[in-house]
């Protein structure tokens, strides 16, 4: 069997195994709990950038998720549990996931703020968000 043909096979064999599983990529990679956390994420983007972010974060925290446009095109990255030694700020408000966001090339320029990390925290209804660590590009 040709390199190609290897290749095809096993691309064809891992796309079965998801659509077998109901299992996302995202899933493979960072197991059930991380892919949740990168969908929530995804779904807190659409909304924040859309201005309604009612819901999603905790009751009573009070955040400034900034203007919708700040949201505009970010997408989430690498999910991990929360280090307290990281994010020493943060652990006050005992979060249990930390996901980094990245900005669409098209918005990279000098003095634009973004929020580029998020701070969540499990509760009975899912994950719902404690802090947004905002950052400028240098």
């Amino acid at each position: 069997m040709s390199r190609t043909h290897r290749r095809i096979t096993a691309t064809l064999m891992t796309a079965t195994a998801l659509a077998l599983t109901g299992c996302s990529l995202d899933g493979l990679i960072w197991g059930p709990e991380g892919a949740n956390v990168i969908d929530t994420t995804r779904e807190l983007i659409d909304a924040a950038a859309a201005g309604e972010t009612e819901g999603l974060v905790c009751a009573g925290i009070d955040l400034d998720l900034g203007s919708p446009s700040a949201w505009d095109g970010l997408s989430a990255e690498e999910p991990e549990q929360f280090v307290a030694e990281y994010w020493p700020e943060q652990a006050e408000l005992d979060p249990t996931w930390s996901i980094n966001l990245s900005l669409p090339a098209g918005r990279v320029a000098s003095g634009i703020e973004y929020p580029g990390d998020l701070f969540y925290r499990e509760d009975e209804g899912g994950l719902c968000l404690v802090d947004v660590a905002w950052w400028t590009v240098q």
